[in-house]
């Protein structure tokens, strides 16, 4: 055998030469999974984060999941379930939809030469092109690995670029957990014993005076915003970002937009600051749906001086970078996504449907006295309970709140998964809202189904006992016992 012929492939039931115990050599997914599979809860709680198995087993949302396709999943038992919340919003185009998996086996199978370093590959480039196409004020695209890297590399451009150290952001904001990020993050307990951050300032979102009083100590490069907050689905004044931009130009100050959960059609726009007018940021964060629910990927876009001015000589060509920023899996996944959701029509879609959502649920709240507000836009939409009128539901609601806030808002959320099959998620610590983020391909059914089943759950709640107050005394145990 000559040196440039292929290595031959071991054949079936070999062995590592020298392997302990002449084990197989190899790996089979199907063969671990089905020896290991059964000891996921165990596993996790050893090996890594311990209180999340905690917190799924006191609530009920120790499942087995086995299977996904598009907005559903299957347990071990053949059940369906609805997903209302989508990976947090990474499954935007579904789970396992039939283009991304084949997008995905076609670059593996390609065998690219990928992350030579010293190349340009065609599919980066091809990418920003797609994006691009969205966004015609902008110029430029970096590629990480995920949202909070995106939004540091915006942080990071927005302060070389102006040469200022201050970036504003807003209260009940969420931008990610890694320093720079947490450090314009508007939710406290997320930051609770990691300073010291970044010297960056809160103001509230709508504050326009804030924000005039902050820019006017010249020292700020940037307001960092969510066109839609996740955290609650609070969405800012009308005319707030045009206002504020106008402002950040004023003072040579830099609007950043952060769409990783609101872009690519979540609002029912392909991105959610082009509800308004006028509306141009100079850097836009986006990620979760670009990755097709497989590959994670985080994109930058801003203006083409921003990009010059960082890299601004052949000296400066790496002074940001990510070693797996543009690899090929990545871009393939997002390439085939952009044509899911232009295919597929899924901006409409996510308009379509969202207002459906809503306008069935907000049809609910002179119904139900615990029902608060329905808010949102496109498949991004709030449930918001409140104090109730009755003296019988509002002692309970009252023990509640004393041991928890945000209590009944998980006992909406938990007869949903056990009793209908239905998975949603608490909009955020100490509040009661739940937030509806599903993937972009749900139908009428899917909605029939929620709304069906929310309307139960909620005739529970009122109907003055039953399981779900008895789950409830378990929460208010539970809290009290973690103080």
């Amino acid at each position: 055998m000559t040196s440039s012929d292929p290595t031959p492939e071991p054949e079936p039931g070999s062995t590592a030469p020298g392997a302990p115990g002449g084990q197989p050599k190899g790996f089979d997914l199907g063969t671990l999974l089905a020896e290991r599979g059964g000891e996921r809860y165990e596993l996790h709680t050893k090996h890594l984060n311990h209180q999340l198995p905690r917190m799924l087993h006191t609530i009920g949302f120790d499942k087995y999941y086995e299977r996904a396709e598009g907005a559903h999943f299957w347990d071990a038992e053949g059940n369906d379930y609805l997903d209302m919340l989508a990976g947090f919003g990474v499954m935007g185009v579904g789970r396992h939809h039939p283009v991304v998996r084949k997008a995905l086996h076609d670059v593996l199978d390609a065998g690219l030469p990928d992350l030579t370093r010293f190349d340009c590959q065609p599919l980066p480039g091809l990418l920003a092109e797609k994006l691009l196409a969205h966004t015609p004020h902008l110029d430029r695209v970096f590629f990480g690995n995920s949202g909070t890297e995106a939004v540091e590399t915006a942080l990071k451009f927005a302060r070389y670029a102006t040469g200022k150290p201050r970036v504003l952001y807003c209260t009940h904001s969420f931008h990610g957990l890694t320093t720079g990020s947490l450090s314009v993050n508007g939710e406290e307990g997320f930051q609770d014993g990691f300073a010291p951050l970044l010297p960056d300032t809160e103001i509230a979102v709508g504050d326009l005076d804030a924000l005039e009083r902050e820019l006017k100590r010249g020292d700020v490069a940037a307001l960092i915003v969510e066109p839609i907050q996740g955290h609650g689905v609070h969405i800012p004044p009308t005319g707030y970002l045009r206002a504020a931009q106008e402002l950040l130009r004023r003072h040579k100050a830099l609007l950043i937009c952060d769409e990783v959960q609101t872009g690519i059609g979540r609002t029912g726009a392909f991105y959610a600051y082009q509800h308004e007018e006028g509306v141009e940021p100079d850097l836009l964060t986006v990620a979760k749906t670009l990755s097709g629910g497989y590959v994670p990927v985080g994109a930058t876009l801003g203006k083409d001086w921003i990009f010059k001015k960082v890299y601004s000589s052949m000296d400066r060509v790496l002074v940001h970078s990510a070693s797996y920023g543009s690899n090929a899996q990545a871009m393939v996944a997002g390439l085939a996504t952009l044509a899911v959701v232009e295919d597929e029509q899924l901006v409409e879609n996510s308009r379509r449907m969202g207002d459906l959502l809503r306008t069935r649920l907000a049809a609910l709240v002179d119904r139900y006295e615990l029902l608060k507000d329905v808010r949102g836009r496109g498949l991004m939409v709030a449930v918001e309970f409140g104090r109730p009128k009755s003296l019988k539901l509002r002692s309970r609601w009252t023990m509640l709140q004393a041991a928890r806030k945000g209590l009944f808002a998980q006992m909406v959320v938990v007869p949903l998964l056990q009793r209908h099959r239905i998975l949603t998620q608490v909009s955020g610590d100490h509040i009661e809202v739940i937030k509806l983020i599903p993937p972009l391909v749900v139908d009428e059914a899917d909605v029939d189904r929620f709304v069906t089943a929310f309307t139960e759950v909620m005739d529970d709640a009122h109907g003055g006992g039953g399981l779900m107050w008895e789950f409830g005394r378990t929460l208010v145990k539970q809290a009290v016992a973690n103080r």
